[in-house]
């Protein structure tokens, strides 16, 4: 597809979705309300009888959820590059298990309760960055950042610490820990609030700006390490410098919204799809398909079971798993031209 009109397209699309979005819940806005709500704070005027919803609670979560997306799938995109698999994703490394490891111990132990609200927050972001250190300790160890010693590292590891965090929940006495733990790790943006968008949303568009920027580098990248090397690239210090990146951009992620899976894994695949393969084109439109992707399963979310809500990871596992055989079955798809 044309690639101007399809990213203004998404462009247009993210806006209207993210204003709709804010009259979904368990209390019914008319979208005329929700205009109106936010036309109010942004001109100064006084609030109306739908401020609070719309502006503190609403309006938060529907741009941490366009943040998520986007992040997600951009990190989806570089992380297929770095080990130059169709089948990875932005968890690959290990990063949502070791997040879980710390969620699960603030939550079960109550570690980090000097913390307050952002206890679990900070126990994931904690577990996500050691355990992506372990990874990067054990790939080094073995020789270097190759793609089958990450890819190899990241599944060992995130087996190991997936049983350290069932291991906390068994050994919890409080009964309540299991389901907290299970909805954390299945993922929500329930919790947004304005303090807690700003980072990620800095941290997913400065990681993004940069691979755009060297996007010629991963490119050659993805045609395999002898071909970027021939083209002058140095290999070895582009993975390290994607590996770091993705890992504190994934683990910060994780730590705002828990582990949000197929986000990462077909969003990209679908932008190779609409627009080819070259990460100039790939990673705008992502970025873009993947907010927008987000925003609505986490509309459904909140409407399938109203007034309860479902975690983000079971919407997008049942939306996801059809969508992607469906991208598989392409015949024309091809990923980093290969077949």
């Amino acid at each position: 597809m044309p690639f101007v009109p399809l990213v203004l397209g998404l462009l247009v699309a993210s806006v209207l979705s993210a204003v709709v979005s804010l009259a979904f819940g368990s209390e019914r806005i008319p979208v005329a309300d929700v205009v109106a709500a936010v036309g109010d704070r942004i001109q100064g005027d006084a609030p109306g009888k739908w401020d609070v919803i719309v502006w503190d609670l609403r309006l938060p979560r529907a741009l941490l959820a366009l943040v998520v997306g986007a992040g997600l799938a951009v990190a989806g995109a570089g992380m297929q590059t770095l080990v130059r698999n169709p089948l990875a994703d932005p968890f690959l490394l290990g990063i949502s298990s070791g997040a879980s490891v710390g969620a699960t111990a603030a939550i079960t132990t109550g570690a980090l309760a000097g913390f307050g609200i952002y206890a679990v927050s900070t126990g994931a972001l904690v577990g996500a960055i050691g355990s992506a250190l372990l990874v990067w300790l054990v790939a080094t160890a073995q020789g270097g950042l190759t793609p089958i010693r990450l890819v190899l590292s990241g599944v060992v590891l995130s087996s190991g610490l997936s049983a350290i965090a069932s291991f906390l929940v068994f050994m919890s006495d409080d009964p309540r820990a299991a389901n907290s733990v299970m909805f954390w790790m299945l993922g929500s943006v329930g919790g947004a609030s304005w303090e807690k968008l700003w980072l990620p949303a800095a941290l997913s568009l400065v990681l993004g700006l940069a691979m755009l920027a060297m996007h010629r580098w991963l490119d050659a990248l993805a045609a395999g390490p002898e071909t970027a090397a021939a083209l002058g690239v140095n290999v070895a210090a582009l993975r390290t410098a994607l590996f770091v990146g993705l890992a504190v951009l994934v683990g910060l992620l994780v730590a705002v919204s828990g582990g949000i899976g197929f986000v990462g894994l077909i969003v990209p695949h679908a932008a190779r799809l609409l627009v080819g393969a070259t990460h100039r084109v790939v990673l705008p439109v992502a970025a873009l398909g993947g907010g927008l992707f987000l925003l609505w399963v986490d509309v459904l979310a909140r409407m399938v079971a109203r007034p309860q809500e479902i975690p983000l990871g079971v919407v997008t596992g049942v939306v996801g798993a059809p969508l992607f055989l469906l991208l598989l079955g392409r015949g024309r798809y091809r990923f980093g031209g290969e077949g």
